[in-house]
């Protein structure tokens, strides 16, 4: 069992250095007493060196818990675009959130066009402690939603596992002068002194880019959020946690909508959670939601005031002959999205993307593999817990493609019409500007070619789990890890 050093209030594992060092503390503690004088001298000497390591180990405690945090609260949680594609918005574990905007085209930089600097950043969440039920709530943005363009400000939902918050995020670029209640420098003035009555006016000033949050949604959620969705009259919401899903209306920030309870009375007869919900693009009163047993239920507000009973149910057959240990786990779905049209909707499972036709429950009408290489080492997977990580998909603008990540910093894109895929590769080495991406192959046996990759090979810690796709154009978002890559179709 490791030992615990406790620097302040924060209690560190000791790593294995730490450990070896206090193993030959106490080994020198006995010989101290066992052997003669002159050893009994270099012991103490010994011993003294050690005391001074463990001092040092101590002091800088510290600062490698917060160099490690500061580099876990870097690593990018989700990833959206906007409803014009302008504005690309990251959330991360830290809590912040970064928005990006798209450069327009220049006659200085004719290619200019497609890129993508920073834009806002703003601090969503902070890390919170419920006493109550002494549990710490993390500040990690779980989910970022655009609401539509009413103005010229723009809004955006951001949700940590308990409290979801409405930005506004405005520009400023003019400021008013020539008050009469106070001077330039914002002094009151003496109401007596004053004899002439003044118009402001506005002078220009820097572009200001300001977010400021507007509604804050609390306290509806006894477990984790993990889903928020915008529907399709945009004045309403639904978020989902493990087993509730709540209608919120974008104003009223005090009470909500129960609409789906799955919690039995007893907890013992718990047997799947929701992972994921969705509004329909088009039409308001339909939703749906994915469960850890691999099935989609599709309900309509219309029918109840809880929706405990489905429209429709979606689920394929499990074929007997392949089930095994892992066949639960790795049928959980991790993302539902529906398709722009309606018509569609694509799940996401550990192994596999499907896609589903809303008018044929019984299975779906395309299934694409993503990594059926990995199932040979569903054993290695599940041991160090890479069998839990939740991929998300989307769609292109047109519905015609779809993406999802990997590991090994491997994303997948799949045409629907041609049926063809690629496998691309976001990382540094290969990620120059105006660089064309080569695609990748995983070899699963036999003799590797020379630019196959091979199983056994594959980086498990480096893991796409969020991706987006421009709404309008083909230009992709992927997050891996703490980077974020932005990638377009070839200009020619």
């Amino acid at each position: 069992m490791s030992s615990r050093i406790v620097c302040g209030r924060r209690t560190i594992n000791q790593g294995p250095i730490s450990q070896s060092l206090r193993s030959v503390w106490i080994i020198l503690s006995v010989c101290v007493h066992r052997k003669p004088a002159w050893v009994l001298v270099y012991c103490e000497r010994l011993q003294q060196c050690m005391a001074f390591l463990l001092s040092l180990l101590v002091l800088f405690c510290p600062f490698l818990w917060y160099w490690s945090m500061h580099r876990l609260a870097d690593i990018i949680s989700t990833v959206e675009f906007n409803y014009s594609g302008e504005l690309l918005a990251t959330g991360d574990k830290g809590g912040r959130v970064v928005i990006f905007q798209r450069e327009q085209e220049s006659k200085n930089r004719p290619l200019s066009r497609g890129e993508y600097n920073v834009y806002s950043t703003f601090q969503s969440h902070e890390p919170e402690f419920d006493y109550l039920k002494s549990l710490e709530i993390e500040e990690k943005i779980n989910k970022i939603r655009w609401l539509p363009q009413q103005n010229a400000a723009h809004f955006l939902l951001s949700t940590n596992d308990k409290t979801i918050k409405l930005w506004k995020i405005s520009e400023r670029d003019k400021r008013a002068e020539g008050y009469n209640l106070k001077d330039e420098d914002g002094r009151l003035r003496d109401p007596f002194r004053i004899t002439t009555l003044r118009v402001p006016v506005l002078m220009p000033m820097d572009l200001m880019v300001e977010a400021s949050p507007r509604r804050i949604f609390a306290n509806a959620h006894t477990y984790h959020i993990n889903s928020i969705s915008v529907n399709s009259d945009h004045e309403t919401y639904l978020s989902a946690d493990d087993l509730r899903i709540n209608l919120w209306h974008l104003e009223i920030t005090d009470r909500s909508f129960n609409i789906v309870d799955i919690k039995p009375a007893n907890m013992e007869e718990l047997t799947e959670v929701i992972t994921a919900a969705e509004c329909h693009p088009h039409q308001c009163n339909v939703f749906v939601y994915s469960s850890s047993k691999g099935t989609i239920r599709l309900c309509d507000m219309r029918a109840a005031a809880l929706c405990d009973r489905h429209s429709k149910f979606f689920e394929e057959p499990e074929d007997p002959s392949s089930r095994s240990f892992f066949s639960e786990i790795i049928s959980s779905i991790s993302d539902v999205k529906f398709s722009h049209s309606g018509r569609y909707m694509m799940t996401r499972d550990y192994l596999s993307v499907k896609v589903w036709d809303l008018n044929m429950e019984n299975r779906p009408v395309e299934t694409y593999q993503v990594h059926e290489y990995l199932r040979s080492k569903l054993c290695s997977l599940y041991e160090n817990d890479c069998i839990f990580d939740k991929f998300e998909c989307c769609w292109n603008g047109s519905d015609s493609a779809i993406m999802t990540g990997s590991y090994n910093n491997f994303f997948r894109m799949f045409d629907r019409n041609t049926r063809r895929d690629i496998t691309l590769e976001a990382s540094r080495e290969n990620s120059k500007p105006r660089a064309m991406l080569k695609p990748r192959k995983v070899c699963t046996g036999g003799k590797r070619k020379k630019d196959e990759i091979s199983v056994d090979s594959l980086d498990f810690n480096k893991k796409i789990l969020h991706t987006a796709w421009h709404p309008k154009e083909n230009v992709i978002a992927v997050a891996a890890t703490n980077n974020l890559y932005i990638f377009q179709d070839k200009i020619n």
